[in-house]
């Protein structure tokens, strides 16, 4: 019992110094790390997540619109590959519409057309589209405003250089580590930590801005802060009158803040919502801007961001990735573990999948086998 009662205060010390360690060299965002996360045995953020988070809402529509019920309504079954992947990978979500009406839906592992799970990093199409916004609306110049004129952290050196549209197209040259598993990378601290402004400032140059893309959440980040800068709004509440309530929302998601305090969103990931609210913003690319007659994105910056910046990076724009399949073209919105909205305006067709994985990681920013799976399956159940 002695053995049992010193060996228990020697761990409470150790307990107290590697906590007292982890605030002392400013990293204790690990705790939140392992008491939202690793704790509840995951190794990595999860669908769910966002329920141990702050977060801010935002409401559904006045006048919520449902999506039209197609003639042919799962009027086929899954394919068999298509069974498997679902299986495979844990899809809870997968949905196509066509002709703007919903032609086939299934829901999976205790989730429905209303469940709300994270976006993961589609909200960077949500935050690019919302720049887009507010050069409409005057609150921003241009894509080439410098950054500067926002954020005073970024007026030194190199940095003057970097400009709004850097951010959106993921180039601006930022010292910024994507790695999702360190729990010492930056992406990691920027996850947990409470002050994320903070974090952001700190970021240093390393190559010249606008000059190729590099994937980065640390830019829809900044872009999101220039975005608050510019506009005076919280990017929540620019959301929700700027797309969520006039595209028509039936449902209300939750946007992840870095805490009470600071309210800061987590721009480049975290908005919790389904599978049929976010196909809405797909359907207002799909439609170069246009909902229901009105003109509510300008369709030369839609048409600019689902096109290629960079020749050598065929594979994204400003905020929305670029994919050829099967002699098509699709542009998407994608986010970790396999959230993705697809679609393909030629043939008016969106195809939405949200799930706990996708198949094996090819590398950051690489396109993983199954974007390929789903859409080959969507196009044999449709008889395309």
């Amino acid at each position: 019992m002695k053995f049992l009662k010193k060996t228990l205060k020697y761990l409470i010390i150790l307990l107290v110094v590697v906590i007292g360690l982890l605030y002392i060299t400013d990293t204790d965002y690990l705790l939140k790390a392992v008491r939202t996360i690793y704790m509840r045995g995951h190794t990595t953020a999860y669908l769910e997540d966002y329920k141990h988070f702050d977060n801010q809402k935002i409401q559904a529509s006045d006048n919520p619109i449902a999506w039209p019920i197609h003639k042919a309504y799962n009027g086929v079954e899954t394919t068999e590959r298509l069974k498997k992947a679902n299986s495979d990978w844990g899809t809870i979500a997968y949905v196509i519409i066509k002709n703007d009406s919903i032609w086939f839906e299934e829901y999976y592992d205790g989730f429905d057309e209303n469940s709300k799970s994270n976006s993961f990093s589609m909200a960077k199409s949500y935050v690019s589209g919302l720049m887009g916004k507010a050069i409409q609306d005057g609150y921003i110049k241009s894509l080439d405003q410098p950054v500067c004129d926002f954020l005073p952290a970024f007026c030194q050196g190199n940095t003057v250089k970097m400009t709004v549209g850097d951010l959106s197209s993921m180039a601006s040259g930022t010292n910024w580590d994507e790695a999702y598993y360190s729990p010492l990378s930056i992406t990691t601290r920027a996850y947990f930590d409470d002050d994320l402004a903070k974090v952001m400032n700190g970021l240093k140059m390393k190559t010249e801005p606008g000059k190729a893309f590099k994937y980065a959440s640390g830019d829809t980040q900044m872009l999101a802060m220039v975005i608050e800068k510019a506009t005076g709004k919280k990017l929540y509440h620019y959301l929700e009158e700027s797309f969520w309530k006039p595209l028509g929302s039936e449902n209300d998601v939750l946007w992840q803040v870095d805490s009470d305090d600071h309210d800061l969103v987590k721009a480049y990931c975290c908005i919790a919502g389904n599978a049929k609210d976010f196909a809405r913003f797909g359907k207002l690319y799909k439609d170069y801007g246009k909902w229901n007659g009105e003109q509510i994105l300008d369709s030369s910056f839609v048409v600019k961001s689902i096109t290629p910046r960079f020749p050598e990076s065929p594979e994204y724009g400003y905020g929305w990735w670029l994919k050829d399949v099967g002699g098509k073209n699709f542009k998407m919105m994608r986010g970790h573990l396999g959230q993705y909205v697809i679609i393909q305006p030629e043939d008016n067709i969106i195809i939405v999948r949200l799930g706990h994985q996708k198949s094996p990681d090819n590398g950051i920013g690489q396109f993983t086998k199954d974007i390929t799976l789903y859409i080959e399956e969507a196009y044999k159940m449709l008889g395309k």
